[in-house]
């Protein structure tokens, strides 16, 4: 009976081994929103892992913003870049002064997550993808508008405006509506073409076919197809805007099981300025390769 009991016990002991051992080994999960950035920073983190020998999977391109954090924080997926001006709306924290500051909203958006939880903010690249409203060259110059107050004056003028968009940004509190409220405008609904999901190579697209009259556009700060469709960002000038800093945001226990993971990613995404991501987003958007093509070969462009 002693020896049957010892035998049960090692048996038990090595399925708990193997399970433990199959976890251990089970695949990271990298995922990103949908947009043309979003798919190259996936792909960054995706083969980032598989180099250094970590099995991961492949979700990339997965939905909006919503849809992708709700799947890490369900534990559906494990990793996806996210951006630290986000925090403000993820928390309903509207200090406006700590989010424009980009050492300080990417030390807060830390704590706010891993508090709430368990998600671990690792090192961001050192660019600002905020949100931006861009104009068509021509307009630009023909009624020389550089700033978004320009804009205001154009608009509250009676000027010609169709604005391309998704649908995330005309609703998001921070977004479209923040602007009208600091600059004094506002959109009718025939002023405007929703597009679906948030990739802005479609938006400028639309901007620079004037499709369906449209003469200004949804972008980000580093698009990379803005000069080559000669669109013009309008300036800033009121600050409505906080920093967007692109970062890897992991789940605390794939982050215990992969410890490594920090210490892979901080140099890539430190390669990661204004200039360098612009260019691979342009590689994408207008150049039309594929985001996985852009991401291997900048990988093997930094690790020789």
């Amino acid at each position: 009976m002693k020896i049957k009991n010892t035998l049960k016990t090692m048996i038990l002991a090595g399925s708990v081994m193997l399970s433990s051992s199959l976890m251990a080994q089970s695949p990271v999960v990298v995922s990103s929103k949908i947009d043309t950035e979003g798919s190259v920073l996936g792909h960054l983190i995706y083969f980032a892992l598989e180099d250094a020998g970590i099995a991961a999977t492949n979700r990339i391109q997965l939905g909006g913003t919503s849809i992708v954090r709700n799947a890490l924080i369900n534990g559906e997926i494990d990793i996806y870049p996210e951006y630290t001006g986000n925090g403000a709306f993820f928390f309903d924290h509207d200090d406006a002064g700590i989010w424009k500051n980009a050492e300080q909203s990417y030390q807060l958006v830390k704590k706010l997550d891993y508090d709430a939880n368990k998600l671990v903010w690792l090192t961001p690249a050192d660019a600002n993808n905020t949100w931006a409203i861009s104009v068509r060259g021509d307009l630009a110059r023909g009624q020389n508008l550089t700033t978004l107050e320009d804009l205001a004056s154009y608009l509250n003028d009676g000027g010609d405006f169709k604005f391309a968009a998704s649908a995330e940004f005309v609703d998001s509190p921070s977004a479209l509506p923040a602007f009208q409220e600091a600059y004094g405008f506002a959109l009718e609904s025939d002023q405007l073409l929703i597009l679906s999901g948030g990739n802005t190579a479609a938006t400028m697209r639309a901007a620079a076919l004037q499709t369906s009259g449209v003469n200004a556009a949804m972008t980000y700060g580093t698009d990379g197809g803005l000069p080559a469709l000669d669109l013009v960002v309008l300036e800033d000038t009121l600050e409505v805007q906080p920093v967007y800093q692109p970062a890897p945001v992991i789940r605390e226990s794939t982050l215990k099981e992969h410890p490594e993971i920090a210490g892979i990613l901080a140099p890539i995404f430190a390669e990661l300025n204004l200039e360098t991501l612009q260019k691979l987003n342009g590689d994408v958007a207008v150049n039309g390769e594929d985001a996985s093509v852009v991401a291997r070969r900048f990988l093997d462009s930094i690790s020789q």
